[in-house]
């Protein structure tokens, strides 16, 4: 086995391995590469509004979906999106974003389109201000 390995950086590594990387061109590489890359999934808007952020003094509750409420959790409350969906809240005024998933309904406040965990808060920095106006891209 020991004239089948070689040592690359102190690990063992197959010949075969390092003949191949040595002998592989750019053309290889670049045919290797997918034709569209893509940073993030595609995303349909949902809508514009004012967030707010419910943090531990509901932790341990049962949300929606059955779970139990956990603010460290990047999660949100909606009112009509499917429990499950992952969403994209993004705040405004410092364009900071979060993916949450939705698993909770809410809010009943007027005037509010979502309600996110305390974490997801921390993320976009909207703590200190309760609120923030925000974008919601629901990604498929």
């Amino acid at each position: 086995m020991a004239g089948l390995m070689s040592s690359s950086a102190g690990r063992a590594v197959p010949l075969n391995v390092e003949k191949a990387v040595a002998q592989a061109t750019d053309a290889d590489v670049v045919a290797a590469l997918p034709a569209v890359i893509q940073d993030e999934p595609a995303a349909k808007h949902v809508g514009d509004g004012v967030a707010s952020f419910y943090g531990a003094e509901l932790a341990g509750n049962r949300t929606a979906s059955g779970e139990r409420f956990n603010p460290r959790a990047l999660t949100a409350a909606h009112r009509s999106l499917p429990l499950g969906s992952k969403l994209r809240v993004t705040n405004k005024k410092n364009g900071r974003s979060v993916v949450v998933r939705i698993n909770d309904r809410g809010p009943f406040h007027k005037g509010r389109l979502i309600d996110v965990s305390y974490a997801a808060a921390q993320e976009i920095s909207m703590v200190s201000a309760g609120e923030a106006s925000v974008k919601l891209e629901l990604l498929r």
